[in-house]
């Protein structure tokens, strides 16, 4: 587990820095997955209506409940790699 923690901040870093910024919906699978991976089950409630990208973020974030932090946690290095990260 502990090279998982290590290879999942590795690509959080990598994330950070693409040559070219990834379309929106895989800004919002890469949010999704980090948040699942690192935190567990989506908290809290959905943003207002007009807070578009956090009810965006939210959304993203809760189509992955019950989604193992270790295999959110893969699933994000797995997607980052595939980017060119």
């Amino acid at each position: 587990m502990a090279d998982l923690k290590k290879a999942f901040e590795a690509a959080t870093k990598k994330a950070l820095n693409f040559k070219e910024r990834p379309d929106n919906d895989t800004m919002l699978k890469l949010y999704g997955l980090y948040k699942q991976g690192s935190s567990g089950d989506v908290t809290g409630e959905k943003p207002g209506f007009f807070d578009f990208v956090g009810a965006a973020k939210f959304e993203a974030w809760s189509k992955l409940k019950g989604t193992a932090p270790a295999a959110a946690m893969q699933q994000y290095i797995d997607l980052v790699k595939q980017l060119g990260g």
